[in-house]
């Protein structure tokens, strides 16, 4: 039977070991949280580790810890908008009846995403050439491949011909990323407009695409 005073110092250590994680993820949530103002306000290019450390308050060790460089932040804000959507994109996916259904709500999620996520939308407005070229995380390279397992199986079931799975979702991907850049840039931004145009753009052109056998 336990007196309460062995399991004193174990439970003091499980406190302590709680308080350690705890901190460790403030930190970093206050380094993601200072990085999404720094590189909306200056841009990624002009923007230091300097400047992002000056925003959180902590110590330049303390970046460190969590941080190699400006770089990983910016690739980790990436991984951090693709964890928020890839959910989204799923719950789309098991609701659409068809793939035209799911192509359209995928691109009204995404669209959506960008103008009603303020921070989000600031971060790719300020940075579209740089959130082009850092599409090679972790996470974004998940997303891509999981949109690339649904047309896989759409061709598999016949709600698509057999068109080449890797290009269709490159195309699908690169046209949201391009009008989710120029929505952005609007005076008066419509996710339902650009998503219809997505959606048409890209069911219009799969009826042209060549099939794996060379026929259309």
């Amino acid at each position: 039977m336990s007196t309460g005073l062995k399991d004193a110092p174990a439970e003091k250590s499980r406190k302590a070991l709680g308080k350690r994680e705890q901190t460790k993820q403030n930190n970093r949530e206050a380094i993601l949280e200072a990085a999404k103002v720094v590189f909306a306000d200056l841009g990624y290019g002009a923007t230091s580790v300097r400047d992002i450390i000056r925003r959180t308050g902590l110590a330049s060790g303390t970046f460190y810890n969590y941080f190699k460089s400006k770089e990983e932040v910016f690739e980790a804000l990436m991984d951090e908008g693709m964890r928020r959507i890839r959910p989204r994109l799923r719950a789309e996916r098991i609701r659409s009846r068809t793939f035209e259904d799911f192509i359209r709500n995928a691109y009204r999620t995404y669209f959506d995403y960008l103008a009603t996520d303020r921070d989000t939308f600031q971060v790719i407005r300020r940075n579209p050439n740089t959130v082009r070229v850092r599409m090679d995380t972790p996470e974004m390279i998940a997303g891509f491949e999981e949109i690339r397992e649904y047309i896989e199986e759409d061709i598999r079931n016949g709600a698509l011909p057999d068109v080449d799975a890797e290009y269709l979702m490159s195309a699908v991907v690169g046209i949201a990323m391009e009008l989710g850049d120029r929505m952005l840039r609007r005076p008066k931004m419509d996710p339902d407009e650009a998503s219809t145009f997505a959606t048409e753009l890209v069911l219009g052109g799969i009826r042209a695409l060549p099939h794996k056998g060379g026929t259309k």
